[in-house]
């Protein structure tokens, strides 16, 4: 499990929530003895239900105030109630950050398999921009709760509108609430989540530690690993240096800011823009990577990753890209999760042709 932590971590490109929180909540919950299924799509029988969910706020906020364990449990039963059937599986909304790891704790609770997929492949501000959405799967009946028991169940006309009213009942529920959304029959799951991202991220996970107790390299571990995934297989080091600057405020359920990374003995710099999670990357003043390829900052001699709640002056660090999975990269997944949906005027350019990489 800590191996999947640390991997959705990664995948999280800076967000997504730190898994650390729920991975300890995990133990708690079980003692360290449990098991989870772990099912392909393909096993899926085609009518059934499988509910995608995962946590919706600002991770400054996740950091700091804790769960009752109790939500997401709650929220699968209410949507249960509301669809009139039993959900037959689970799979994260995003794989990355501690979204990835969420589903884990709601299979054990529940009794139900976790498909491994998810529907981003990564981690992005805004919950309408998902691949399921992308491919026109209704975001609603969506199902809001939180740790003190409240429930909030959303029918909007459109997933844009079910964002911005979810974002909008987050912030009152303190920020940081269980969000089901996109639910979806066996069918739609194998014709449209991505396909073996949990496994993805168990062995980036996996590959850092590996690389780490061998006393080699766990970059050049991770890249192994990156290269051999499913979805991410274009990576390299953006940038080596010193964190310099930080920028960061908790608004509108976000976390907002920049971090500016300086190389060694000065000279060059990296400004990466964030919200939530990082969206671009220039090094003075020139694009190296912009959303929604992954933009992770993690430490340098560890390759742990850090995110941007916890980014502090002084840290020394990389700056690892790898490219986004490709179904994310199309004409119509760009215009609901490309720069221009995040407000930044520069257009999407792959991170392997910015960087040169083969």
């Amino acid at each position: 499990m800590a191996d999947l932590a640390r991997g959705c971590a990664f995948l999280g490109s800076g967000g997504g929530g730190d898994p650390q929180a729920t991975l300890i909540e995990l133990e708690a919950y079980s003692g360290g003895d449990f098991s989870v299924e772990l099912l392909d799509a393909e096993s899926l029988d085609d009518d059934a239900l499988v509910a995608p969910c995962g946590w919706i706020g600002a991770p400054t906020v996740s950091a700091e105030k804790l769960p009752s364990g109790q939500e997401a449990l709650l929220g699968l039963r209410k949507l249960e109630a509301r669809l009139g059937r039993r959900v037959d599986a689970v799979f994260p909304i995003e794989i990355g950050g501690s979204n990835g790891l969420a589903p884990i704790l709601l299979a054990l609770r529940a009794g139900v398999p976790l498909v491994d997929c998810d529907g981003m492949g990564r981690a992005f501000p805004e919950s309408q921009m998902v691949i399921l959405n992308v491919c026109g799967i209704s975001a609603s009946p969506a199902v809001l709760t939180d740790d003190k028991g409240n429930c909030v169940i959303i029918e909007a006309a459109d997933n844009v509108s079910e964002e911005r009213i979810a974002r909008a009942v987050a912030t009152v529920l303190g920020a940081s609430c269980h969000l089901m959304e996109y639910s979806l029959s066996g069918s739609q799951t194998k014709a449209f989540a991505l396909p073996g991202t949990v496994s993805d991220a168990l062995a980036i996970g996996r590959s850092i530690r590996v690389g780490r107790d061998c006393g080699g390299d766990p970059f050049a571990s991770l890249f192994a690993a990156l290269k051999s995934s499913r979805q991410f297989s274009k990576a390299g080091v953006l940038f080596d240096g010193k964190i310099i600057d930080i920028q960061r405020e908790t608004k509108g359920g976000f976390s907002l800011g920049k971090a500016i990374i300086e190389a060694a003995g000065g000279g060059a710099r990296l400004e990466i823009d964030f919200k939530n999670e990082n969206l671009v990357a220039r090094l003075d003043g020139v694009v190296r990577a912009i959303v929604p390829d992954l933009i992770t900052i993690v430490d340098r001699e560890t390759a742990e990753t850090i995110v941007t709640e916890r980014l502090k002056y002084g840290q020394r660090v990389r700056v690892v890209g790898a490219s986004a999975p490709l179904a994310l990269r199309t004409p119509e997944a760009l215009a609901i999760l490309g720069p221009s949906a995040l407000g930044i005027a520069t257009p999407y350019q792959e991170i392997e042709v910015l960087n040169g990489w083969t």
